[in-house]
């Protein structure tokens, strides 16, 4: 993919950019390992003056880079304001507590004297410069989950974006430069995929990140297995959305449509597969494709649109190959299963809701990466597990239902990083996001999240002569 911004509402290309050469690329991991020096000794309120500094100049920057978010990769405009308002939030969220998350742990005397020591102390080190590779469908916060208490840890980060989001990705080095970090901290490499590799090899970059696919996610980790560095990888999800006899079923409708279609149907945690148990299928059928219909697809920049282009074409045309497989196997479209007639340039598909799925059908085991939603019946609570539970991914998931029993039952038994009860599933940094199974491994946000680019030291004390 070349590194270019190509407006997915129109498909036309605005701006290019040529990537970094192999001197570019040695300059910037030289700048990253001397800024790592110097910044893993400074103190927390000298980072979180930093950090809070970043969130102030994102806040008033707000409206603009909205604007370059949805130009380069089609989200709502609303949506857009609304990420850059959460990584602000995010910042200054870890410039407030990272002290406290990396505090000392002090070990019971007790508990370590048989070892003959005095006392022992637990200490969270950074570890040195972190190669971030990042997807574009959520440009801005899926950086800022990483950076921010990549950075207030004392470790550096570097930044391979996806090459469709050149311009967000470039704003975002000049926004930790204009915050006062020193040079090398926070940088943007403008490079394919191919280049990530010698990166990720280079001594000077101690771990990765990595959002995105499960091909890329299985490349990073192989590179990074046999460099033996850590990496943390937050992968696809195809994530069930429960709904059982008790739930507010109006509610559980609404939200269901915000669950699958936010950011354009394009979020690894959106709702995917519709598990309803047999009693409240066709109640909650009726209101859900009701809505989902009822959507405006659109310009993302207008404020009326719900949903906007796909990010690329390809995305498309991979998504139509689902739906397309499905119906052809006998799956029925209630709702959308095509382009709209009236969008003739972009990357457009309208919001599908998909029955009579099997297990032959692709888009039963397969992640769709846009605004189609398959709808499942079920007979009970046992059928409703082994349905959700029957997919090689598990990001998170959802269960709509007010009997304690079900919950502590779905909550022991779902194979997923999460589960969201009478809700959707959203991220937020106090709480620790990631997957199971093929969806990666690790965990970002909240301390758990934080310690992940830590050195976990132990420091022994013996007894005093």
């Amino acid at each position: 993919m070349a590194i270019a911004t190509v407006n997915p509402a129109t498909g036309e290309t605005l701006k290019t950019f040529d990537a970094l050469n192999a001197g570019e690329i040695e300059d910037r991991l030289v700048r990253a390992e001397q800024a790592f020096q110097d910044h893993r000794r400074t103190s927390f309120a000298h980072r979180a003056e930093l950090l809070h500094r970043a969130a102030d100049l994102l806040e008033a920057d707000q409206d603009g880079i909205a604007r370059t978010v949805t130009t380069e990769m089609g989200k709502p405009l609303a949506q857009a304001r609304a990420e850059a308002a959460k990584c602000v939030k995010a910042m200054r969220w870890y410039a407030d507590r990272a002290e406290a998350l990396l505090a000392d742990e002090h070990p019971d005397p007790a508990d370590v004297r048989d070892s003959g020591a005095a006392r022992a102390v637990v200490r969270y080190r950074p570890i040195g410069t972190v190669l971030a590779v990042m997807p574009w469908n959520f440009p801005l916060w899926q950086v800022v989950r990483f950076a921010a208490p990549a950075l207030m840890a004392g470790n550096t980060g570097l930044l391979k974006h996806a090459s469709n989001v050149p311009q967000t990705a470039l704003y975002l080095e000049e926004l930790f430069r204009r915050a006062g970090y020193p040079d090398g901290c926070f940088q943007t490499l403008l490079i394919g995929s191919a280049a990530v590799e010698e990166v990720l090899r280079d001594p000077r970059v101690a771990a990765a990140t990595l959002t995105g696919s499960e091909p890329a996610g299985r490349a990073v980790a192989a590179v990074a297995g046999d460099e033996i560095k850590k990496t943390v990888l937050e992968l696809g999800g195809s994530d069930p959305y429960v709904v059982l006899p008790s739930a507010d079923l109006d509610k559980a409708a609404r939200i269901a449509v915000t669950a699958r279609v936010q950011n354009n149907g394009q979020s690894c945690i959106a709702a995917k597969r519709f598990i309803v148990h047999a009693d409240v299928h066709d109640a909650f059928a009726e209101r859900f494709t009701a809505r989902m219909a009822a959507l405006t697809v659109g310009d993302p920049m207008d404020e009326a649109t719900d949903v906007g282009p796909l990010a690329s074409e390809q995305g498309r045309s991979d998504l139509e190959e689902l739906v397309d497989d499905a119906v052809h196997q006998g799956a029925r479209a209630q709702c959308g299963g095509r382009r709209p007639p009236d969008r003739h340039a972009g990357w457009f598909y309208e919001p599908t809701v998909l029955t009579g799925i099997t297990p032959s059908m692709r888009i039963h085991q397969e992640e769709a990466f846009g605004p189609v939603a398959t709808l499942y019946r079920v007979a009970d609570l046992d059928e409703a597990i082994a349905l959700a539970n029957a997919t090689p991914f598990g990001l998170s998931s959802n269960a709509w239902t007010r009997d304690a029993a079900e919950q502590d039952r779905l909550a022991r038994d779902l194979q997923a990083g999460g589960v969201y009860f009478n809700g959707m599933t959203a991220s937020h940094p106090g709480l620790p996001f990631g997957g199971a199974k093929r969806s990666g491994y690790g965990r970002e946000l909240s301390g758990h999240g934080m310690r992940e680019f830590c050195n976990m030291t132990t420091v022994w004390f013996g007894p005093q002569e």
